[in-house]
């Protein structure tokens, strides 16, 4: 067995564990566990080097076409600044709107009407800057077999009831049921005129480091992972060989872009895709007997709205009333 694949393996599910704390995951004796488990499984592994990196200059780099003035469904847009403007106020009114549901203990409650479906994917494990095609395939599947999708209102809320709905997730921080997205916030946007009383907007939020739902241009626009500093400091079998965990671990979010659909006379929003990126680094590392290494990981959030009655009974035992 290759004892490097071994040493990678335990230093990359320690950086996946914090990747599952997008979902608020609390399980962190997995790492112990799913090291045992994986390693059994390997059998052979080969690495390959690469030289990828990004520059932080390059964090916000447009992923989506510029802004163009014009006038589209009927609104004239001026700039970035007029489609975050729009956005923010069909946001707001959109998070007005209640729907009745069932939910799994067979009581009716009242929720946001636009509810949303929830995905993570972990995936471009390094390392020491090196990939190795083992371990790509098997934290992807420790990770996502502790991950729950959540049900929530429109990102960056964290709750579907709005009472509930703040920045901090056990419901006593700030509301976010309106929008804080600021025309700042954004790298560029752009918008569609599709033709049939919507309009699409995409939004590119600027690059964060350690953002937080609510608290930063990221935050403004997804929900992101917060402090990391306890979940980190909770895996015993992490130390560093230099400097601290604020200084060690980054996650840098960029690159991520919200598409959402607004019906231009009711301005309610009818339907959204928010795909979040953030890469997940970790330095200086100490595993047991693996002495100052690092790892990185890319993880993907995906929110996409309305959520579909399969997605809502199976995930949630929720029914709409």
């Amino acid at each position: 067995m290759n004892k490097y694949v071994k040493k990678g393996l335990c230093l990359a599910l320690a950086v996946g564990l914090i990747a599952t704390s997008f979902a608020g995951c609390k399980k962190v004796n997995y790492v112990t566990n799913g090291a045992i488990q994986a390693i059994n499984e390997i059998k052979d592994g080969s690495w390959q080097n690469t030289d990828d990196t990004v520059s932080e200059e390059d964090f916000d780099a447009p992923v989506i076409d510029e802004f163009a003035a014009g006038t589209y469904g009927g609104v004239e847009f001026k700039s970035v600044e007029d489609v975050v403007n729009f956005y923010v106020e069909s946001y707001n009114y959109s998070k007005t709107l209640m729907a009745d549901y069932i939910d799994d203990s067979g009581a009716k409650q009242s929720w946001y009407k636009l509810l949303g479906e929830e995905n993570l994917e972990v995936g471009g494990i390094k390392i020491d800057g090196s990939e190795n095609p083992t371990i790509n395939k098997l934290v992807p599947g420790i990770v996502g077999g502790l991950y729950t999708p959540g049900l929530n209102g429109l990102v960056p809320s964290t709750n579907r009831n709005p009472d509930l709905d703040t920045d901090e997730w056990d419901g006593n921080g700030e509301t976010l049921v309106t929008s804080r997205l600021v025309a700042d916030d954004i790298v560029t946007a752009n918008v569609t005129d599709n033709g049939d009383g919507t309009i699409t907007l995409k939004m590119q939020p600027k690059a964060v480091n350690m953002s937080a739902p609510g608290k930063d241009a990221q935050g403004h626009m997804f929900q992101s992972l917060g402090a990391i500093d306890k979940t980190v400091d909770s895996i015993t079998m992490l130390s560093w060989s230099e400097g601290t965990t604020a200084e060690n671990c980054k996650v840098n979010y960029y690159g991520g872009v919200a598409t959402v659909t607004i019906n231009t006379s009711s301005k309610e929003i009818t339907s959204a895709e928010y795909v979040m990126i953030a890469k997940v680094a970790v330095n200086h590392a100490n595993i047991t007997v693996i002495k100052d290494k690092s790892a990185s990981l890319d993880v993907t959030m995906t929110w996409k709205y309305p959520a579909s009655d399969e997605y809502l009974k199976t995930s949630k035992g929720v029914t709409r009333a």
